[in-house]
């Protein structure tokens, strides 16, 4: 049974597809907070947040006329925004300054951390966020959504992802120990790689 919730939704969904600016200002209105406690969770610069807000819109504007399940719009914002930042993060990563003297220039965020336990940390982080991407879809949506900065009320989790309330807790659990053994197994196919 759709609740009235997820029927506005679609309904907005498809006079937004028909091209209703006021249906797109309702969808925007309705989902722009989730889409940014999803992107705040990636810890980004205030930038690289904009430009994914704007990207995961976009990608909602390209293909608005295809939404199979248009009251599930939320869980597909959240998902093309977690992907986005990660995208994103990929390529910041990839892109290294060639000038030594900004290099020079670039103060160490905090002092008293030592090169080598950042190399450490974004090694980990990295590892981290490859375990969570192998994750089922529908298990990235709702960790996202359960970890987002603020996070929505279970109320809200179950409007957008079409679960209800009294199962978020236990799935929570199942999906958190299975990323736990996804890292678990990383971590052991890491240490035997490099052993001798």
């Amino acid at each position: 049974m759709e609740s009235d919730e997820a029927k506005r939704v679609a309904a907005l969904v498809a006079a937004a597809a028909g091209g209703d600016e006021g249906a797109w200002s309702g969808l925007v209105d309705h989902f722009a907070g989730l889409v940014w406690s999803v992107i705040r969770g990636y810890r980004m610069s205030a930038a690289d947040a904009a430009d994914v807000s704007q990207t995961t819109w976009l990608r909602l504007a390209e293909h608005i006329d295809k939404v199979r399940e248009p009251e599930r719009t939320g869980a597909w914002l959240a998902t093309t925004a977690g992907r986005e930042c990660l995208r994103l993060i990929r390529h910041n990563q990839r892109a290294v300054p060639s000038d030594d003297i900004f290099l020079a220039e670039v103060p160490d965020a905090d002092p008293a951390v030592a090169p080598e336990s950042r190399v450490l940390i974004l090694e980990r982080d990295g590892e981290l966020w490859e375990a969570f991407s192998d994750l089922p879809e529908k298990a990235q949506v709702l960790l996202r959504l359960l970890f987002a900065d603020p996070p929505p009320s279970y109320e809200e989790i179950s409007a957008l992802t079409g679960m209800p309330v009294g199962s978020i807790g236990p799935t929570r659990g199942r999906y958190l120990a299975q990323l736990k053994g996804r890292m678990e197994l990383r971590t052991l196919q890491s240490a035997e790689a490099s052993a001798p």
